[in-house]
């Protein structure tokens, strides 16, 4: 099955105006929230979806306000977000709740993922470039601590990475930790 994309539609927020473009590859379907006049070079966020951070508010780790954050910066330098729908690292919310129980007897993130089975992170990120090419984006300034989405995009230059800052709480501090110790993220 190919790449199928919907029509576009505005989404006004409380972060600013938007338009919204879903995007479907097999049974994943994928979201672009982006601002009406993309820069030539835009600040692209890679986001995958965490429902318990981005809709509920968790405070076990930084996704809801990292979110947020983009939201912010892109309503007002321009841009978008690609919201990947790999719930938990790509291991779905089943798991992802698995995980958090294990958490709770005190494994960090990643030995509760290596617990139930899956790496430390199962996301992939070719949909990012297969989008950035349909809307003819060549050049990216990075929203990230990720070196792993900095590694992946091998189709599109990145100019800059932006640093995306989420101010930590006694809830995600290990959490954090264990992100920057263990997986290097840029923190």
């Amino acid at each position: 099955m190919g790449l199928k994309f919907s029509q576009v539609a505005g989404l006004p927020t409380k972060f600013g105006k938007f338009k919204i473009q879903c995007f479907k590859e097999n049974e994943k379907e994928h979201l672009v929230i982006f601002t009406e006049n993309l820069p030539s070079t835009p600040i692209v966020r890679v986001h995958s979806e965490c429902l318990t951070g981005d809709t509920l508010g968790s405070l076990k780790c930084d996704c809801g306000d990292q979110l947020r954050f983009a939201l912010e910066l892109i309503a007002k330098e321009g841009g978008m977000i690609i919201y990947l729908r790999q719930e938990g690292r790509n291991i779905g919310l089943f798991n992802k709740v698995n995980a958090y129980a294990l958490q709770e007897e005190g494994l960090d993130t990643i030995e509760a993922n290596h617990q139930l089975g899956f790496s430390a992170d199962e996301r992939s990120y070719e949909m990012v470039e297969k989008i950035l090419e349909h809307f003819g984006i060549k050049k990216i300034r990075l929203l990230t601590n990720n070196p792993k989405k900095i590694e992946s995009l091998k189709g599109v230059e990145i100019i800059e990475r932006i640093p995306i800052k989420a101010d930590p709480n006694p809830h995600n501090l290990h959490y954090l930790k264990t992100k920057k110790e263990k997986m290097g993220h840029l923190l």
